[in-house]
């Protein structure tokens, strides 16, 4: 287990992926920004997940209103079938109540995420472009997604 680079402040521990605690400046700010952009494609899908729920519930609400022998028609694997609204309103329920759940877990995902950011940030002691020592709340849209967390002061990375 030789290491590429020589460190004299420490001896390098290594982590669970097998590299050198000490990454570069480079490095650290890589792992960052592929970080942000796990944590902005999760809302993403999330955001995309929340518009397919409301238009299930549109047209449960509105399938609820109908006689439940009327012929409806489903787009099912990019064909469309000829079904009954007494077949296609159990099918709607499940898969809502699915998606629910599916952003359930992207939303425990998220979280997860964001705590990780943090972390990271403070170890690294990352400030983002905009973001002042004294207002934290000052910064753009980029901090919303790491969840706050303020640098403390000294040489650290600076991410835009």
């Amino acid at each position: 287990m030789a290491a590429n680079s020589s460190s004299t402040g420490s001896k390098a521990s290594i982590t669970a992926s097998g590299k050198p605690s000490g990454p570069s400046a480079e490095q650290v700010v890589a792992s960052f920004q592929r970080m942000r952009q796990e944590q902005r494609g999760m809302a993403s899908k999330s955001a995309e997940l929340e518009m397919e729920i409301n238009e299930h519930s549109l047209v449960i609400d509105t399938l609820r209103e109908v006689d439940p022998s009327r012929k409806c028609f489903r787009l099912v694997g990019g064909v469309l079938v000829e079904r009954t609204v007494k077949e296609v309103l159990p099918a709607l329920e499940t898969n809502k109540e699915q998606i629910s759940k599916i952003i359930e877990t992207l939303s425990t995902q998220m979280q997860s995420k964001g705590r990780e950011l943090t972390e990271y940030r403070e170890r690294y002691n990352i400030r983002l472009m905009g973001e002042g020592e004294e207002g934290q709340g000052q910064s753009a849209s980029s901090s919303r997604d790491s969840e706050g967390g303020g640098s403390k002061s000294g040489a650290g990375v600076l991410v835009s």
